[in-house]
Protein backbone atom coordinates (compact mmCIF):
# COMPACT_ATOMS: atom_id res chain seq x y z
CA UNK A 1 0.00 0.00 0.00
CA UNK A 2 1.17 3.69 -1.10
CA UNK A 3 1.94 6.04 1.55
CA UNK A 4 -1.16 8.15 -0.50
CA UNK A 5 -3.93 5.21 -0.11
CA UNK A 6 -2.64 4.65 3.91
CA UNK A 7 -3.15 8.71 4.88
CA UNK A 8 -6.46 9.36 6.20
CA UNK A 9 -8.96 11.55 3.99
CA UNK A 10 -8.53 15.57 3.97
CA UNK A 11 -11.44 16.35 5.70
CA UNK A 12 -10.96 13.65 8.62
CA UNK A 13 -7.17 15.03 9.07
CA UNK A 14 -8.94 18.43 9.42
CA UNK A 15 -11.32 17.27 11.78
CA UNK A 16 -8.81 15.97 14.00
CA UNK A 17 -6.72 19.02 13.93
CA UNK A 18 -9.54 21.35 14.76
CA UNK A 19 -10.60 19.07 17.45
CA UNK A 20 -7.02 19.41 19.02
CA UNK A 21 -7.30 22.61 18.28
CA UNK A 22 -9.98 23.62 20.46
CA UNK A 23 -8.92 21.28 23.06
CA UNK A 24 -5.80 23.32 23.02
CA UNK A 25 -7.76 26.32 23.26
CA UNK A 26 -10.14 24.87 26.15
CA UNK A 27 -6.94 23.85 28.41
CA UNK A 28 -4.89 27.31 27.70
CA UNK A 29 -7.97 29.10 29.05
CA UNK A 30 -8.86 27.13 31.87
CA UNK A 31 -5.39 27.48 32.99
CA UNK A 32 -5.30 31.13 32.30
CA UNK A 33 -8.67 31.70 33.95
CA UNK A 34 -7.51 29.91 37.34
CA UNK A 35 -3.91 32.05 36.72
CA UNK A 36 -5.63 35.26 36.70
CA UNK A 37 -7.75 34.17 39.32
CA UNK A 38 -5.03 33.92 41.46
CA UNK A 39 -2.80 36.63 40.39
CA UNK A 40 -0.36 36.49 37.17
CA UNK A 41 2.46 37.91 39.60
CA UNK A 42 1.80 34.69 41.53
CA UNK A 43 1.67 32.06 38.91
CA UNK A 44 4.68 33.87 36.68
CA UNK A 45 6.65 34.03 39.75
CA UNK A 46 6.49 29.80 40.90
CA UNK A 47 7.23 29.22 37.05
CA UNK A 48 10.08 31.69 37.15
CA UNK A 49 11.54 30.34 40.31
CA UNK A 50 12.57 27.16 38.95
CA UNK A 51 16.45 26.96 37.55
CA UNK A 52 17.61 25.42 34.05
CA UNK A 53 18.92 22.54 35.86
CA UNK A 54 15.62 21.85 37.79
CA UNK A 55 13.76 21.80 34.28
CA UNK A 56 16.63 20.42 32.72
CA UNK A 57 15.73 17.59 35.37
CA UNK A 58 12.43 16.84 34.90
CA UNK A 59 12.93 16.27 31.47
CA UNK A 60 15.60 13.51 31.82
CA UNK A 61 13.07 11.74 33.91
CA UNK A 62 10.47 11.82 31.50
CA UNK A 63 13.07 10.84 28.58
CA UNK A 64 13.83 7.65 30.72
CA UNK A 65 10.46 6.86 30.82
CA UNK A 66 10.17 6.80 27.11
CA UNK A 67 13.24 5.18 26.84
CA UNK A 68 12.16 2.28 29.29
CA UNK A 69 8.65 1.87 27.64
CA UNK A 70 10.98 1.73 24.22
CA UNK A 71 12.89 -1.21 25.60
CA UNK A 72 9.52 -2.86 26.34
CA UNK A 73 8.25 -2.47 22.98
CA UNK A 74 11.69 -4.01 21.71
CA UNK A 75 11.12 -7.05 24.32
CA UNK A 76 7.68 -7.36 23.36
CA UNK A 77 8.50 -7.39 19.69
CA UNK A 78 11.38 -10.17 19.85
CA UNK A 79 9.05 -12.36 21.80
CA UNK A 80 5.93 -11.86 19.34
CA UNK A 81 8.69 -13.14 16.43
CA UNK A 82 9.75 -9.80 14.81
CA UNK A 83 13.28 -9.44 13.55
CA UNK A 84 13.65 -5.58 14.02
CA UNK A 85 17.05 -4.56 16.25
CA UNK A 86 16.37 -2.24 19.32
CA UNK A 87 17.70 1.22 17.54
CA UNK A 88 14.64 0.26 14.99
CA UNK A 89 12.27 -0.45 17.32
CA UNK A 90 12.92 2.29 19.24
CA UNK A 91 12.51 4.47 16.50
CA UNK A 92 8.98 3.63 15.90
CA UNK A 93 8.22 3.91 19.36
CA UNK A 94 9.94 7.61 19.61
CA UNK A 95 8.18 8.47 16.32
CA UNK A 96 5.07 7.27 17.52
CA UNK A 97 4.62 9.85 20.00
CA UNK A 98 3.75 12.34 17.65
CA UNK A 99 0.73 10.85 16.93
CA UNK A 100 0.01 10.97 20.90
CA UNK A 101 -2.47 14.06 20.56
CA UNK A 102 -4.78 12.31 18.11
CA UNK A 103 -8.46 10.94 19.38
CA UNK A 104 -7.91 8.05 21.65
CA UNK A 105 -4.41 8.01 20.62
CA UNK A 106 -5.25 5.76 17.38
CA UNK A 107 -2.19 7.37 15.36
CA UNK A 108 0.27 6.12 17.40
CA UNK A 109 -1.00 2.62 14.82
CA UNK A 110 1.56 4.68 12.35
CA UNK A 111 3.89 2.21 14.47
CA UNK A 112 2.22 -0.86 12.63
CA UNK A 113 2.40 0.55 9.43
CA UNK A 114 6.10 1.35 9.39
CA UNK A 115 6.28 -2.15 10.53
CA UNK A 116 4.60 -3.73 7.72
CA UNK A 117 6.71 -1.57 5.22
CA UNK A 118 9.95 -2.70 7.18
CA UNK A 119 9.22 -6.41 7.98
CA UNK A 120 6.17 -7.55 5.34
CA UNK A 121 3.88 -8.34 8.27
CA UNK A 122 0.55 -7.05 8.16
CA UNK A 123 -1.46 -5.37 10.47
CA UNK A 124 -3.18 -8.10 11.99
CA UNK A 125 0.21 -9.85 13.15
CA UNK A 126 1.49 -6.87 14.50
CA UNK A 127 -1.54 -5.71 16.26
CA UNK A 128 -0.90 -7.73 19.17
CA UNK A 129 2.15 -5.87 20.14
CA UNK A 130 -0.16 -2.67 20.21
CA UNK A 131 -2.20 -4.11 22.26
CA UNK A 132 0.18 -5.55 24.92
CA UNK A 133 1.59 -1.96 24.83
CA UNK A 134 -0.79 -0.38 26.36
CA UNK A 135 -2.26 -3.24 28.19
CA UNK A 136 0.70 -3.19 30.18
CA UNK A 137 1.01 0.90 30.78
CA UNK A 138 -2.79 0.07 31.91
CA UNK A 139 -1.39 -2.54 34.34
CA UNK A 140 1.60 -0.69 35.94
CA UNK A 141 -0.36 2.45 36.28
CA UNK A 142 -2.99 1.16 38.05
CA UNK A 143 -0.36 -1.42 40.23
CA UNK A 144 1.75 1.80 40.98
CA UNK A 145 -1.75 3.89 41.65
CA UNK A 146 -3.07 0.80 44.42
CA UNK A 147 0.58 0.96 45.79
CA UNK A 148 0.35 5.03 45.99
CA UNK A 149 -2.83 4.62 47.77
CA UNK A 150 -1.46 2.22 50.39
CA UNK A 151 1.27 4.34 51.32
CA UNK A 152 0.26 7.79 51.15
CA UNK A 153 -1.01 9.91 53.91
CA UNK A 154 -4.83 9.41 52.84
CA UNK A 155 -6.71 7.94 49.84
CA UNK A 156 -8.06 9.72 46.78
CA UNK A 157 -11.86 9.64 45.88
CA UNK A 158 -12.62 7.72 43.27
CA UNK A 159 -9.03 6.23 42.56
CA UNK A 160 -10.13 2.62 43.39
CA UNK A 161 -12.75 2.56 40.60
CA UNK A 162 -10.02 4.20 38.05
CA UNK A 163 -7.40 1.24 39.50
CA UNK A 164 -10.01 -1.56 39.05
CA UNK A 165 -11.26 -0.31 35.49
CA UNK A 166 -7.45 -0.20 34.59
CA UNK A 167 -6.41 -3.50 35.54
CA UNK A 168 -9.39 -4.85 33.47
CA UNK A 169 -8.82 -3.64 30.50
CA UNK A 170 -5.11 -5.10 31.34
CA UNK A 171 -6.34 -8.35 31.91
CA UNK A 172 -8.83 -7.91 29.01
CA UNK A 173 -6.22 -6.80 26.68
CA UNK A 174 -3.67 -9.73 27.57
CA UNK A 175 -5.69 -12.65 27.55
CA UNK A 176 -6.80 -14.53 24.18
CA UNK A 177 -9.41 -16.61 24.85
CA UNK A 178 -11.59 -13.88 27.18
CA UNK A 179 -10.83 -10.72 24.25
CA UNK A 180 -11.41 -13.46 21.49
CA UNK A 181 -15.25 -14.07 23.27
CA UNK A 182 -15.73 -10.60 23.46
CA UNK A 183 -14.91 -9.66 20.03
CA UNK A 184 -16.88 -12.79 18.98
CA UNK A 185 -19.69 -11.54 20.97
CA UNK A 186 -19.27 -7.61 19.31
CA UNK A 187 -19.55 -9.14 16.12
CA UNK A 188 -23.14 -11.15 17.04
CA UNK A 189 -24.15 -7.61 18.42
CA UNK A 190 -23.13 -5.84 15.41
CA UNK A 191 -23.92 -8.50 12.60
CA UNK A 192 -21.68 -6.98 10.20
CA UNK A 193 -17.57 -6.54 9.11
CA UNK A 194 -17.26 -10.42 9.18
CA UNK A 195 -13.85 -9.98 8.06
CA UNK A 196 -12.80 -7.10 10.30
CA UNK A 197 -14.14 -9.56 13.29
CA UNK A 198 -12.06 -12.25 12.16
CA UNK A 199 -9.24 -9.82 11.64
CA UNK A 200 -9.45 -9.37 15.09
CA UNK A 201 -10.03 -12.41 16.72
CA UNK A 202 -6.72 -13.49 14.32
CA UNK A 203 -5.08 -10.94 16.50
CA UNK A 204 -6.31 -11.84 19.59
CA UNK A 205 -5.30 -15.59 19.07
CA UNK A 206 -1.36 -14.15 18.95
CA UNK A 207 -1.36 -12.79 22.36
CA UNK A 208 -1.04 -16.30 23.54
CA UNK A 209 2.42 -15.28 22.16
CA UNK A 210 3.45 -12.89 25.77
CA UNK A 211 2.37 -15.64 27.94
CA UNK A 212 6.06 -16.58 28.77
CA UNK A 213 6.84 -15.66 32.72
CA UNK A 214 10.35 -14.47 32.05
CA UNK A 215 8.98 -11.79 29.13
CA UNK A 216 5.83 -10.65 31.51
CA UNK A 217 7.73 -9.76 34.58
CA UNK A 218 10.62 -7.87 32.88
CA UNK A 219 7.59 -5.72 30.48
CA UNK A 220 6.06 -5.08 33.65
CA UNK A 221 9.23 -4.10 35.31
CA UNK A 222 10.16 -1.31 32.65
CA UNK A 223 7.16 0.18 32.62
CA UNK A 224 6.81 0.22 36.38
CA UNK A 225 10.32 2.00 36.21
CA UNK A 226 9.00 4.23 33.66
CA UNK A 227 6.24 5.64 34.90
CA UNK A 228 7.58 5.80 38.31
CA UNK A 229 10.09 8.12 36.90
CA UNK A 230 7.09 10.35 35.81
CA UNK A 231 5.68 10.37 39.25
CA UNK A 232 8.83 11.26 40.95
CA UNK A 233 9.30 14.10 38.41
CA UNK A 234 6.12 15.55 39.74
CA UNK A 235 6.92 14.99 43.27
CA UNK A 236 10.54 16.72 42.72
CA UNK A 237 8.26 19.86 40.93
CA UNK A 238 6.36 20.64 44.16
CA UNK A 239 9.32 20.39 46.33
CA UNK A 240 11.06 23.09 44.08
CA UNK A 241 7.48 25.19 44.17
CA UNK A 242 8.01 24.29 48.47
CA UNK A 243 4.12 22.23 47.94
CA UNK A 244 6.00 19.12 49.47
CA UNK A 245 2.65 16.62 50.23
CA UNK A 246 5.01 13.58 49.98
CA UNK A 247 6.16 11.32 46.98
CA UNK A 248 3.69 8.78 47.38
CA UNK A 249 0.69 11.10 47.32
CA UNK A 250 2.47 13.32 44.26
CA UNK A 251 2.52 9.57 42.22
CA UNK A 252 -0.98 8.72 42.84
CA UNK A 253 -2.03 12.44 41.95
CA UNK A 254 -0.08 12.37 38.86
CA UNK A 255 -0.79 8.72 38.09
CA UNK A 256 -4.30 8.97 38.49
CA UNK A 257 -5.26 12.70 36.49
CA UNK A 258 -3.18 10.76 33.70
CA UNK A 259 -5.72 7.87 33.86
CA UNK A 260 -8.55 9.92 34.79
CA UNK A 261 -7.70 12.10 31.52
CA UNK A 262 -7.15 9.18 29.46
CA UNK A 263 -10.65 7.87 30.41
CA UNK A 264 -11.94 11.19 28.44
CA UNK A 265 -10.97 9.86 24.71
CA UNK A 266 -9.92 13.10 24.80
CA UNK A 267 -6.52 13.31 22.68
CA UNK A 268 -3.31 13.13 24.92
CA UNK A 269 -6.07 13.31 27.85
CA UNK A 270 -6.19 16.92 27.57
CA UNK A 271 -7.88 18.85 29.75
CA UNK A 272 -9.70 16.10 31.90
CA UNK A 273 -5.96 15.28 33.07
CA UNK A 274 -5.14 18.96 33.96
CA UNK A 275 -8.21 19.80 35.51
CA UNK A 276 -8.24 16.76 37.94
CA UNK A 277 -4.09 17.57 38.92
CA UNK A 278 -5.65 20.97 40.15
CA UNK A 279 -8.70 19.67 41.87
CA UNK A 280 -6.52 16.97 43.68
CA UNK A 281 -3.72 19.55 44.35
CA UNK A 282 -6.26 21.96 45.78
CA UNK A 283 -7.69 19.14 47.81
CA UNK A 284 -4.63 18.81 49.64
CA UNK A 285 -4.17 22.32 50.38
CA UNK A 286 -2.16 23.39 47.67
CA UNK A 287 -3.10 26.64 46.80
CA UNK A 288 -4.00 27.89 43.04
CA UNK A 289 -0.81 29.94 42.34
CA UNK A 290 1.18 26.55 42.92
CA UNK A 291 -1.14 24.30 41.39
CA UNK A 292 -1.72 25.91 38.09
CA UNK A 293 1.93 26.65 37.16
CA UNK A 294 2.89 22.80 38.92
CA UNK A 295 0.09 21.55 36.31
CA UNK A 296 1.06 23.55 33.13
CA UNK A 297 4.74 22.22 33.69
CA UNK A 298 4.81 19.15 34.29
CA UNK A 299 2.39 18.28 31.13
CA UNK A 300 4.96 20.53 29.16
CA UNK A 301 7.68 18.41 30.44
CA UNK A 302 5.55 15.43 29.61
CA UNK A 303 3.43 14.93 27.28
CA UNK A 304 4.09 17.65 24.84
CA UNK A 305 8.07 16.78 25.51
CA UNK A 306 6.76 12.78 24.62
CA UNK A 307 5.38 14.75 21.24
CA UNK A 308 8.22 17.19 20.57
CA UNK A 309 10.47 14.17 20.34
CA UNK A 310 7.81 12.32 18.14
CA UNK A 311 8.03 15.39 15.64
CA UNK A 312 11.80 14.87 15.59
CA UNK A 313 11.89 11.24 15.00
CA UNK A 314 8.87 10.61 12.58
CA UNK A 315 10.12 12.28 9.80
CA UNK A 316 12.91 9.54 9.81
CA UNK A 317 11.22 6.75 11.04
CA UNK A 318 8.79 7.22 7.89
CA UNK A 319 11.70 8.19 5.16
CA UNK A 320 13.53 4.80 6.39
CA UNK A 321 10.17 2.49 6.27
CA UNK A 322 9.76 3.98 2.49
CA UNK A 323 13.07 3.35 1.78
CA UNK A 324 12.82 -0.05 3.39
CA UNK A 325 9.51 -0.80 1.32
CA UNK A 326 10.99 0.66 -2.08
Amino acid sequence: MSPHRSAPPKSRRWRDWALLGGLLVLVGAGLTGLASATGWAETWAQMRALHLWQVAALLALSLSNYVLRGARWHLLAQRLGLRTGLFQNLRHYLGGFAMSVTPGRVGELVRMRWLRRETGWPVERSAPLVLMDRAGDLAVMALILALSISLAAGGIAGAVPVVILALAAAIVATRPRLLSALITLSHRAVGRFSRLFARARGAARLLSRFSHGPTMALALALGFAGWMAEGVSFHLLLVWMGADIGLWKAVAIFVFATLAGGLTGAPGGLGGAEAAMVALLSLEGIPLEVSVPATAVIRLTTLWFAIGIGLMVFPLAERLSLKAQG
